[in-house]
């Protein structure tokens, strides 16, 4: 069961387990200040020929041995002590014990005693659980340590942990694959897992271990903060808005705060968050981010924006982690973000909403809508999917069996002839309540409406600033449904190689033949992915397709396929060109 459930924590889960650990030791003292330390285990590193071996000491209320064996060598200890060492009971042993098969040893000192304990995988059986160990009246499982191994930051309570790896020759300081970071790989990772520490606790991990270690600029110990501290400094503002039994705190970042990276020790990017108990879940990264903040609204600007939803206690939710204390629940459910994101949309900050219209200002908002939207006009037939709606007067029928639901119907607001205030629903527009998609030869009565699906358009590239790598990198545009808005990525290939043959075929005419050719090219290409989008959406709600289906056609790999075939693009583009352009070759030649 340990190592089923230790397939259900992320690679470097156990630095959180450990690390809690130690605050609630720390927690637990009388006077709950001190210290927590991730560092090598410098007498391993002297005694074994240099071997890296990671260690976290926390002089915390420390444990016996005979405390040790009871709550290390149990997967999940009972009663009123198991609530003081929850950590302990489980955390660690499926998040760590199961990628230290050689051993996790405790080294612990209460009142001035110190004990040991050695969690081990047994490579016989399989099994987990504490190691015999010699002891001068006979075996045990734990022994009684000298004060010479005592860390210096360990007076009389205190508990060091070693972590051997999957054997006695592993580096356990160096990154597992894949880790964020891997020179500070400790450092980023509880940067991000903790929101802040608590009052009176310091949390430092070493870096630049390789290096000498009178080398103090390199080899140093670093103070992790959380990344409470960093957004705060590096916000030009900031703010809390109140959703629907959660609240999302949000910052803007300073630009140049968000762009340095502040050198990999912290999420210093736009991204979100679940925030609960000053611990972070969920964290967003690299297009993960892009996409959930544009989810939010935030279409321009992402990179200097976070949010971190933060769930609000009361009788009605039941939060919790799953057991392997990766991913935050609520009522035994996955976070609720789409919900959450529409709110934030609907309230959006104002401070964001100028935020983004001062990143947007250097975008391009398309000017070929018109046009494009003339020429569809020769075949709109062909993009109506007609919707219908219940109509106690409508003259047509409908099939009741086949709805999808729209918009909330538009309330007006009148008054009785009482002059009390009432209500009425109205009839509709695109706002309708619920739709039908097929007309019925026996069915309920209804009229027909014509939503307007035509996306909202904008080109953005790296030179302008509009777009940040590696959003949308060697893909031809993005659709963003919850504000029915299109990204064209400028810098995409298939455009670019389109303008650069255009713009050499009419070398030699008057200036600005390059700027003619990109705005023809950039029309032609925007036009087959709005067709596309009009499309796609158009069959939201039918039997036959499926949300998720849908959005598998509107993704970037859909729009970017929508652009390859390239020779009908590339007659009308050699026709429009003809015409704006033949008459001033031929002047020039």
């Amino acid at each position: 069961m340990l190592d089923r459930l230790g397939k259900d924590c992320a690679p470097l889960q156990f630095l959180r387990e450990l690390t809690q650990n130690a605050i609630e030791a720390v927690l637990r003292k009388p006077e709950p200040v001190g210290e927590i330390i991730w560092d090598v285990d410098w007498l391993t590193y002297e005694l074994d020929d240099g071997l890296y071996k990671l260690s976290v000491v926390d002089n915390g209320d420390g444990m016996t041995g005979e405390e040790l064996v009871h709550y290390i060598n149990h997967l999940s200890a009972s009663g009123q002590a198991q609530s003081h060492y929850t950590n302990f009971g489980v955390g660690a042993k499926i998040a760590a014990a199961t990628r230290n098969h050689a051993g996790l040893i405790y080294l612990s000192w209460k009142d001035g005693k110190g004990s040991m304990v050695h969690l081990w995988r047994d490579p016989g059986t399989g099994d987990y659980g504490l190691q015999l160990l010699e002891r001068p009246e006979g075996y045990g499982h734990w022994v009684q340590i000298e004060d010479a191994v005592k860390p210096d930051i360990i007076r009389k309570n205190g508990t060091k942990v070693l972590l051997y790896g999957n054997s006695a020759e592993e580096n356990t300081m160096s990154a597992p694959a894949g880790a964020a970071s891997p020179s500070r790989w400790i450092t980023r990772y509880l940067n991000t897992r903790y929101f802040q520490f608590p009052e009176g606790i310091t949390v430092k991990a070493r870096e630049g271990w390789e290096y000498d270690r009178k080398d103090t600029d390199r080899n140093v110990l670093r103070t992790i903060t959380g990344q409470k501290r960093y957004l705060d400094q590096h916000a030009q503002e900031s703010g809390r808005l109140p959703l629907s039994n959660a609240s999302a705190g949000w910052w803007i970042l300073r630009k140049e705060g968000a762009l340095t990276q502040n050198s990999g020790s912290i999420a210093s990017a736009g991204h979100c968050a679940a925030l609960y108990k000053n611990e972070l879940y969920e964290m967003t990264a690299g297009r993960t981010s892009t996409a959930a903040l544009q989810m939010f609204g935030v279409i321009f600007g992402y990179q200097q924006v976070v949010i971190y939803v933060e769930p609000v206690l009361n009788a009605e939710l039941d939060i919790t982690t799953d057991t392997a204390r990766t991913r935050l629940l609520i009522n035994s459910q996955p976070l609720p973000w789409a919900d959450w994101a529409a709110e934030f949309r609907e309230n959006m900050p104002d401070a964001i909403t100028a935020h983004m219209e001062s990143a947007a200002a250097a975008s391009e908002a398309s000017d070929h809508k018109d046009a494009i939207k003339e020429r569809l006009k020769q075949i709109e037939e062909l993009f109506r999917f007609s919707r219908y709606r219940p109509s106690a007067r409508g003259p047509l029928l409908i099939d009741p069996n086949a709805q999808t639901t729209g918009g909330k119907p538009l309330t007006r607001q009148s008054t009785d002839q009482g002059g009390r205030p009432t209500s009425s629903r109205s009839a509709g527009g695109r706002g309708g309540s619920v739709y039908s998609l097929f007309l019925a030869q026996t069915g309920i009565t209804g009229t027909e409406v014509k939503p307007d699906l035509f996306p909202d358009v904008r080109w953005i590239s790296l030179a302008e600033g509009t777009r940040e790598a590696p959003d949308l990198e060697d893909r031809a545009a993005k659709y963003i449904p919850s504000s029915n808005t299109l990204l064209i990525n400028a810098d995409f290939r298939v455009f670019t190689d389109m303008v650069k043959r255009w713009v050499t075929h009419y070398a030699g005419t008057l200036g600005g033949t390059a700027k003619v050719v990109e705005e023809v090219v950039r029309e032609w290409f925007e036009q087959s992915l709005v067709e596309a989008v009009i499309s796609s959406n158009g069959l939201r709600g039918s039997k036959e397709w499926t949300d998720d289906q849908i959005d598998k056609l509107l993704s970037e790999e859909g729009l970017t396929a929508v652009v390859l075939p390239r020779w009908h693009i590339e007659q009308s583009i050699k026709r429009s060109l003809g015409t704006r352009l033949g008459l001033l070759k031929a002047k020039a030649s």
